[in-house]
């Protein structure tokens, strides 16, 4: 055995240090590794950043005190709880040398080899130095810990790292106190035992998945409901009112029967989607945010912790959660509807952001999300939507399918600066320049689009044909629906657009869609928010039709 097969065997995650300091020279040595890992297109994206103060280490320390209370409560398992907490899975303050190792994710404002394909290719080559480092320390008799337990969120705000800076986590370096009985910690401790040997599979045949072809430009005939409106129109005007007296709610009681195909219409197992997916041009700091919150507020909705849980649990509506494409690995046990395409599209400042195939296979999981929908009974679907950079991308959209300039379309999203949205609209004009495809609607959704809003056009045009009634959230939601009008313009029929955003190209849209939205409160937070606080207004439309008298069985008087 060669003396890396020994080092490499032997390597451990260290939770344990002894006082003594760590020579500078051996850093350096460490360091210098660490740059001399693979880097994905020559980027050097890697940065370092070396925590001596113990200031700083006590608010790291705290920042995963937290994380790590909650990781606890992650079990219902008693003994598996207990033997958590026992574990030591940090040495933040003990550790004479603290290491935060971090990727620049802005190199990826120019076009970069190796990155297409896969936006977490820089990731990767800091991950490789983070492993030279590692080996490194080892070889000079140190060691290295990694805490990732950490809200990186507040773990960049309190170390001031820029909004492009991504940390892996924060790494503790010292002299190993222990060597853990030459076995990895965890299974000394008798968490888990690590396989003996590597899991590998030769793979000798491909299979090949066929994807319908949608038709992007399909004309779909009107239904002939004539002699039946007329009827719900007079049910709505015999009502012991005025007519018209009632507004909008008229509009809506109409739309209810017209849509269900009923004079007695009853909204059934409402059903709220929310399509969540990363977007390349989120990499050129078009948002407030970073990337990650995408899959954070992910979580957050698992954990019923967002404004959706809240106004769903408030108004009896079931909450439906799809991965359609976030950056990031999800647990195969988590309750989300899997229909992720990719993580993430690629930046289309510099290529599309998906294939035509991609494209096709969005199209086809919105289909297949909305058909399971509906077998549950339900005729009322809202959609809402998470994704970090996704006003970028919907605000593209919308200039190129209406004809818009782009800056009539570009609005703050998550809450940019004047001088960062001025930032923002350049980048968003330079991407459309740059293309050179094609005036035709699928080439311009798979270089533009996004798999969240791809995937809900495709489940607007499904619920549809299954009659339901499509609740539309905000902008990035109205614009998935501009693109299913502009495949199917009768969709308009089962539309309800629940409220106009503070985005001021929302207004737009709007105007430009003829809808006229139940509610103006100034929201922008997206999620399908809109659609369940507008939904006890639907409701409302549902009993008058079906519950108020009539001046005939009142014995009121018409006019």
């Amino acid at each position: 055995m060669s003396y890396l097969d020994d080092i490499l065997k032997s390597r451990r995650d260290t939770r344990h240090f002894t006082a003594d300091e760590v020579p500078e020279e051996v850093i350096q040595k460490a360091l210098q590794a660490g740059h001399w890992a693979p880097s994905v297109g020559l980027t050097d994206a890697t940065k370092y950043y070396i925590i001596k103060s113990p200031e700083v280490k006590s608010a790291v320390k705290n920042l995963f005190s937290d994380y790590n209370t909650k990781a606890a409560g992650l079990t219902d398992n008693p003994e598996q709880k207990e033997q958590y907490q026992s574990l030591k899975l940090e040495a933040i303050e003990e550790a004479p040398i603290g290491l935060i190792i971090a990727y620049d994710r802005s190199v990826l404002n120019q076009f970069t080899i190796g990155t297409v394909g896969s936006n977490e290719a820089v990731k990767f080559s800091s991950v490789c130095a983070a492993q030279n480092i590692w080996l490194s320390l080892t070889e000079q008799g140190y060691g290295m810990g990694w805490v990732s337990i950490l809200n990186y969120y507040q773990f960049k705000k309190i170390i001031h790292l820029p909004e492009n800076m991504e940390p892996l986590g924060y790494f503790c370096i010292g002299k190993p106190a222990t060597n853990y009985d030459n076995q990895p910690m965890l299974q000394q401790l008798n968490w888990k035992q690590k396989s003996e040997a590597p899991d590998c599979t030769e793979i000798k045949t491909i299979v090949k998945e066929e994807v319908p072809n949608f038709q992007f430009n399909s004309q779909v005939t009107n239904k002939n409901k004539t002699a039946f409106r007329q009827l719900l129109q007079d049910k709505i005007d015999s009502k012991t009112k005025p007519v018209g007296a009632l507004g909008i709610l008229e509009d809506l009681a109409f739309q209810l029967g017209n849509v269900f195909e009923t004079l007695n219409p009853k909204i059934k197992n409402p059903n709220i989607v929310v399509f969540a997916a990363d977007h390349g041009i989120a990499n050129h700091g078009v948002s407030a945010y970073p990337q990650d919150v995408t899959r954070q507020m992910v979580h957050n909705f698992l954990e019923g912790g967002a404004a959706i849980n809240v106004f769903c649990n408030q108004n009896n509506i079931a909450l439906s959660i799809v991965d359609s494409g976030v950056n990031y690995d999800f647990p195969t046990n988590a309750k989300l509807i899997p229909a992720k395409i990719a993580k993430g599209t690629q930046s289309f400042l510099h290529v599309p952001a998906m294939s035509e195939t991609e494209l096709e296979l969005c199209f086809e999981k919105g289909k297949s999300i909305v058909d399971d929908i509906a077998k549950t009974g339900s005729n009322c679907i809202g959609f809402g939507e998470m994704g970090i950079g996704n006003t970028s991308t919907a605000a593209v959209l919308m200039s190129l399918l209406t004809g818009f300039p782009i800056e009539e379309c570009v609005g703050k999203g998550t809450g940019v600066e004047d001088e960062k949205l001025l930032q923002k609209q350049n980048i968003l004009q330079k991407a459309i320049e740059n293309y050179s495809g094609q005036a035709l609607l699928a080439e311009q959704l798979a270089y533009f689009g996004g798999f969240e809003i791809m995937q809900m056009a495709g489940g607007m045009l499904t619920a549809y044909d299954h009659n339901m009634l499509i609740l539309v959230d905000g902008f990035i939601c109205s614009v998935a629906f501009l693109i299913a009008s502009k495949m199917n313009p009768n969709i308009n029929e089962n539309a309800v657009f629940c409220h106009v955003s503070a985005e001021n190209a929302h207004q737009k849209l709007l105007n430009y869609l003829g809808a006229k939205p139940i509610l103006n409160l100034d929201l922008r937070l997206g999620e399908g928010t809109g659609c369940a606080i507008a939904f006890p207004i639907l409701k409302s439309a549902e009993a008058f039709l079906n519950e108020m008298a009539t001046f005939e069985n009142a014995g009121v008087s018409r006019k």
